[in-house]
């Protein structure tokens, strides 16, 4: 069975992989295909992202928004009271201490479907340092685990592109006996997204949008890949965004290129830092 399971899960992910992806202009976020769950990506810092996102938002007028950036606790102080006061909700959830850019980027994503549940998917930091230490999710994530994939070994060489992803992430600066289990952290977290999502479909019926990281929206082994793994019927459309064109294969459904952010190097001042 085990070994069986393991062919299905490889065999999902090629297909994954075969979707094509179409650029699109920023017009066709007002038409997006009808879908059960749409995973619209992002640059965190780029305030066009957010604003294709309000926009799409919008248009589908999901019943639930599932953000990455909140854990489902901080997601609880959005009520109907403070939906109205940006400055009050971001007080409320305690923007200004999480790390992520400007709540003033994320409101309008929420302002623009003033009547969808708001659910968050965050895992808080220290669970993550968690399941990167030790590399496994099952004490963290509990026991849907398994049916998410988390206790699977990666099919093919994924798990060996996936490393030297975030080595280039992380600028070379993470030991090699580090990177496993950031992969494991980065597995936990689309994990985490794609129950997030699942949950709030059979609590609303849907549409459903989860707004994410580009990496966490890959239709190949992100949120899509595992949502489809999980429940092969739904209807998932992923959408990335991009600041430069994307070299091919391109792992979202649609995609749509932005003008890039100046921003200083986020490698400055790290050479050397992984030597001992």
């Amino acid at each position: 069975m085990r070994r069986a399971g393991l062919i299905i899960f490889a065999l999902s992910a090629a297909l994954a992989q075969m979707v094509r992806a179409e650029p699109i202009a920023p017009s066709a976020l007002d038409n997006l295909p009808p879908s059960d769950v749409v995973v619209l990506g992002e640059v965190h810092d780029n305030p066009a992202h957010h604003a294709n996102q309000a926009r799409a938002v919008a248009a589908l007028n999901p019943a639930a928004i599932v953000f990455e950036m909140m854990t489902p606790a901080q997601a609880r102080a959005v009520t109907p009271r403070l939906r109205d006061d940006p400055g009050t909700l971001a007080a409320a959830l305690g923007w200004a201490e999480s790390g992520w850019p400007d709540f003033a980027l994320y409101y309008p994503i929420i302002a623009a479907a003033p009547k969808a549940e708001i659910l968050g998917a965050q895992v808080p930091r220290a669970e993550l340092r968690q399941v990167i230490s030790r590399r496994d999710p099952a004490g963290v994530f509990g026991s849907d685990a398994r049916k998410f994939g988390l206790t699977r070994p990666l099919p093919g060489d994924q798990q060996s592109r996936r490393e030297k992803m975030q080595a280039r992430a992380h600028c070379g600066a993470l030991p090699e006996e580090m990177l496993p289990g950031m992969v494991m952290g980065q597995r936990l977290r689309d994990a985490a997204l794609a129950r997030a999502a699942l949950r709030a479909l059979q609590e609303t019926g849907g549409p459903v949008v989860v707004i994410t990281g580009n990496g966490h929206a890959r239709a190949d082994w992100g949120v899509p890949a595992i949502l489809k793994e999980v429940a092969p019927k739904l209807r998932v459309l992923s959408v990335g965004q991009f600041e430069a064109p994307p070299a091919p294969p391109v792992p979202h459904d649609l995609w749509l290129v932005t003008a890039p952010v100046a921003r200083d190097d986020p490698c400055a001042g790290l050479a050397g830092a992984a030597q001992p």
